[in-house]
């Protein structure tokens, strides 16, 4: 039995993605949950499972494709299941052989009609709506071809009538006429096209008399697919900001190589680019004496290390970071502009800045004020590996309220990372060094963080943001504030 696979619903508002990854062949023998495709969205890159056994015996799609939810992209023959499947085709197929013995007058439809409109027929013989429809689609093609001559004398007939009459139907994709008069198209073809989201109206049919076939309803949506522009592609989604100047032909001084920008790099750069037209950026910096903090991490890191994580300096500052946003909750707030308003908010999701191969991806960790420094290490080192590992849910990149990005493990000394709107701050993280510091009458070693808080000016002000970042540097120098705080 030939089963047929489809882009799963993945996540909220998620209505298409790009293929970046086709890990079958024609031809290979998979298993339930065998991953067949690597999906991207707007959000992360997912595998998309076979929910059959069997051999594939056709795959539809590519890398690079632009498919929707719900499309079909492969098919698999689940070696003889189905066995209720099977019967109902045997059955067609004893009906196709009764009906080539029937007159010559009766062959007219094609052998698609003769087999589906009669289990079409039953299915639809509740709905009253569909009769007229069934009895309409098994006349002979020469009574349509008749009826188009009469055409002109109907619409002379009562043409206002007519025109209230469809005014006052719902407006549906599949109303199922044109020019008044019902699509050629049997009742599961229009389900069909209306389940898809498509015009049946608009599809051209290639059976006899124009005849719309459901071939013809997934060519069409293919084709609407594969042309169509995305909703989330850069150009569609940049609001403000100056238009590209055109660029110079750079072949005129040596070689060039044109590739396409892969989806999250043209996602980062329209985010980061509305970002920056939008947000008034500033970019306050400080350094934390973490010596204590390395002494405390150093001595705690085995009992973490035993429950499977590792305890980072990134895992502690979640948490100092969730106690200073309690205490200036401006920070973990939003801008409405149009309505006025500032959204405060009475959760704390902190995005978590992950360096992939694919590029820079954001997912987030839900309720840390709710966790423990152990919960959070453990969290972190997961949802790290599945983001590079492309494991991560498109639901677990959303609903950030603030935003880490430590570049500690690479270098640096400083940075000003830009805001993730909606979002209002960001705090950047450079490598800790070890650098003299004069305490109590000599110079003594200690090891310095560098931190910088990027924040939106319209929201926080340039000393309420030194005050956030003075209270986070003095946390991690004595986490003891956090507790006796108010």
């Amino acid at each position: 039995m030939i089963k047929e696979i489809t882009i799963p619903e993945i996540g909220e508002k998620i209505e298409s993605g790009k293929v970046v990854g086709v890990l079958v062949s024609e031809g290979d023998t998979v298993d339930v949950d065998q991953p067949l495709i690597e999906f991207e969205t707007d959000k992360a890159v997912v595998e998309i499972p076979s929910t059959e056994k069997g051999k594939i015996t056709e795959i539809s799609v590519k890398d690079g494709d632009e498919v929707k939810i719900g499309e079909v992209f492969a098919k698999i023959d689940t070696e003889g299941k189905g066995s209720e499947e099977e019967a109902e085709g045997e059955e067609k197929e004893e009906k196709a052989e009764k009906k080539k013995a029937e007159p010559k007058e009766e062959k007219a439809e094609s052998a698609d009609e003769e087999e589906e409109e009669p289990a079409e027929e039953e299915e639809k013989k509740p709905e009253e709506p569909e009769e007229e429809d069934s009895e309409e689609e098994e006349e002979p093609e020469e009574k349509p071809r008749e009826e188009k001559k009469e055409k002109p004398e109907k619409k002379d007939e009562k043409p206002a009538a007519r025109k209230a009459a469809k005014d006052d139907r719902p407006a549906q994709p599949d109303a199922g006429e044109i020019n008044g008069e019902p699509a050629p198209a049997a009742p599961s073809v229009r389900r069909l096209a209306r389940e898809l989201g498509a015009d049946i109206n608009a599809v051209e049919g290639s059976g006899p008399g124009g005849r719309i076939t459901i071939d013809d309803v997934k060519a069409h949506v293919r084709g609407i697919v594969t042309s169509k522009k995305m909703p989330s592609e850069p150009s569609e989604q940049r609001a403000t900001g100056p238009q590209q100047r055109p660029l110079p032909d750079f072949s005129e001084w040596g070689e060039i190589d044109r590739q396409p920008m892969s989806r999250v790099r043209a996602i980062t750069a329209d985010s980061t680019g509305y970002a920056w037209n939008v947000v008034p950026h500033v970019t306050q910096f400080d350094r934390a004496d973490v010596t204590e903090l390395e002494t405390f991490r150093e001595k705690y890191s085995k009992a973490v290390e035993k429950a499977g994580g590792k305890l980072t300096v990134t895992a502690i500052l979640l948490k100092v970071i969730v106690a200073a946003l309690k205490k200036y909750p401006r920070f973990n707030a939003s801008l409405d502009m149009e309505q006025e308003e500032i959204i405060y908010k009475d959760y704390y999701h902190i995005g978590m800045a992950v360096d992939t191969d694919r590029g820079l991806l954001v997912p987030v960790i839900r309720d840390v004020d709710k966790k423990s420094i152990t919960d959070l290490a453990l969290e972190l080192i997961d949802l790290a590996d599945r983001t590079r590992n492309k494991k991560v849910k498109p639901e677990e990149m959303e609903g950030g309220t603030f935003t880490i990005s430590n570049q500690g493990s690479i270098g640096g000394v400083d940075f000003t990372p830009i805001v993730y709107w909606p979002q209002v701050a960001i705090l950047g993280v450079s490598r800790s060094s070890v650098q003299p510091k004069y305490m109590d009458g000599e110079f003594k070693p200690r090891t310095i963080l560098p931190l910088s808080l990027s924040y939106d000016h319209r929201m926080i002000d340039g000393a309420d943001a030194a005050r956030f970042l003075r209270w986070v540097v003095e946390a991690l120098e004595h986490p003891f504030l956090m507790v006796f705080d108010d």
